[in-house]
This record gives structure tokens, sequence and C-alpha cells, in this order.
């Protein structure tokens, strides 16, 4: 398929009405892994009504505009979609319940070219402010870029350089191991994210991989516990903003390594790696009310 860029540009996307509960809160936690360990009594805080709190990261799914990549007239061929970057910016904590509105734009579209005659790939930057529905006041920013395979040459602006992030050289001052259950993806897609990538072997056959893999917000969200255990004391009023890079995908029923450092007062950094060995989040960046 072919990109027509001022068509993807300006897509119109309808506020999102979302109205959601306690119950939506204990799925979203149980599809990103809190429960794994049932002696784990800190868990319960996300899982249990009594006292029930939200983790933040859960914002991700909220006022979602549904998987319209597979709209006949997104231009995109959503089977050659990855999701590169996630950062999600908290101006003020969840409730456990509400009715929400996601504003979903496209910020930009880059065009990475064609060389000798292979394209590139286009960069699409994805903008969703989420507004409590009855004041308007504006509770989370997500932001995600995306890699569109086999586009290049259709027109957009090139991409702008990617900020190298270094982490810090040094052990870290934390490591913290989560596992994933092989039914993860299965759950978390309950929450909203239904790209048939994460259920369907054959549709994940025909992406290239052996068999469906973890959504990347899953992930994601395994990266919000860490950090809320690591750095924030369980405590999600503290986490003000999540930033990671996706570099390989995640098998339901593995284990995750997350290392976490402290760095300036209210800055942590982390990456995550898979049991295998290989790095599945890098660059990882947090900020948060210090202690």
């Amino acid at each position: 398929m072919s990109i027509d860029y001022s068509a993807l540009r300006n897509r119109p996307f309808p506020p999102k009405a979302h109205r959601y509960g306690p119950k939506d809160c204990i799925l979203y936690a149980l599809g990103v892994g809190a429960g794994m360990d049932p002696a784990d009594a800190g868990a319960l805080a996300w899982l249990y009504e009594k006292d029930l709190k939200v983790l933040p990261t859960m914002a991700v799914v909220l006022g979602y505009p549904g998987f319209w990549l597979r709209a006949p007239d997104s231009g995109l061929d959503w089977q050659t979609v990855l999701h590169l970057d996630q950062e999600l910016v908290l101006h003020r904590p969840l409730d456990t319940a509400g009715e929400v509105v996601g504003h979903t734009r496209i910020e930009e579209v880059y065009d990475r070219g064609v060389v000798d005659g292979v394209p590139r790939g286009a960069l699409m930057v994805t903008h969703r402010d989420i507004r409590d529905a009855g004041t308007g006041r504006l509770l989370a920013t997500v932001r995600q870029t995306e890699l569109c395979r086999g586009e290049g040459g259709f027109g957009g602006p090139p991409p702008p350089p990617r900020p190298a992030i270094a982490l810090p050289d040094r052990m870290p001052d934390a490591v913290l191991d989560l596992p994933t259950s092989p039914q993860a993806a299965l759950i978390y897609r309950l929450s909203g994210d239904d790209n048939p990538l994460h259920v369907d072997p054959e549709v994940a056959r025909q992406a290239g991989f052996e068999r469906p893999i973890l959504h990347g917000l899953s992930t994601f969200g395994m990266a919000g516990r860490a950090v809320l255990a690591a750095l924030c004391g369980n405590a999600p009023a503290r986490l003000k903003a999540l930033r990671a890079r996706f570099t390989a995908p995640v098998l339901p029923g593995q284990t995750l390594r997350f290392e976490l450092w402290r760095e300036a007062p209210g800055r942590g950094a982390f990456r995550a790696l898979a049991d295998t060995g290989r790095l599945v989040l890098d660059g990882g960046a947090a900020e948060f009310d210090p202690d």
C-alpha cells in the first residue's frame, strides 16, 4: 500500500468516550502481570476491590480509538506496522472509576525515503489527550511512534534524529524479575487492544513471528509496575511520566528482568531483558515526585 501523506496526517478521529470502573482496573492489572505470584500481598493493591489502587499506566488504554489501522481508508498495511516508542505523561492521578474522553490525532508522518529502490519506511507519531468527561481537565497524554515498513518516498518530511538515551554506566540500583503468563496477551487484549497479531497464530506467522507476541503496551505496563515498586514506593500518584523504546518482541510466558537506576531527584532510568538475555525495552526514563 502507499501512504497518502495529507490524508493520513489529517485523518479525523472522533472523540472517544470511555467509562471504566474497578473491574476494568483489575483486568488491566492482570494483563500487565500483576498477581503472578499468589504470595505477593503487595499485588493485591492492584487486584482487590478493598482499598483498590489503579496502575497509572492504565491511561494508555483509556479513550483508545480502536485498532483503526485495519480501516481500508488508512492507507496502511497494518501487519507491517511495528511499535517503536511509547511515552505517557500523567497530569493528574487516575481514579479507580470514571468517565473520560480521548482526543486522538496524527502528530506527524515522517518519510524515511527510498534507497536503491527499496522503501525505508515511515515513522508515524500518534498523540492522544485524555480528559475527564465532566470537567474537561487533562488527565494524561499518550504519545507513540510506529514504524510502517514497506513505505517511503511518499513526500512526507524527513524524520528528525532520534535522540540517544544513555543508561547510567554503573550497576543498577534495583533489579526486578517479573514473569508473564502464557495467557498474558489473551488477557491484555480484553482492555481494548484487539490486534489479531496477539491472538491469532496464523496472523503472527504472516508477520514473521513464531507465535502470537505480547502487546508492547503490556510490556510498558510491566515497566510501570517495576518503576512504581523500585522508585516510587508503590504510590501511584508519585509517577508523572514514563518513556521507553521497544527493541524486541516478548513472548507470553517469558520472564522479564528490569534493571533500574535512580538518577537526579525525581528521575530514573530502566531497561528490560527477556529470560533469553535479549533486550526488549531500552532507554527507559521515568519522572516522579521525589521522596
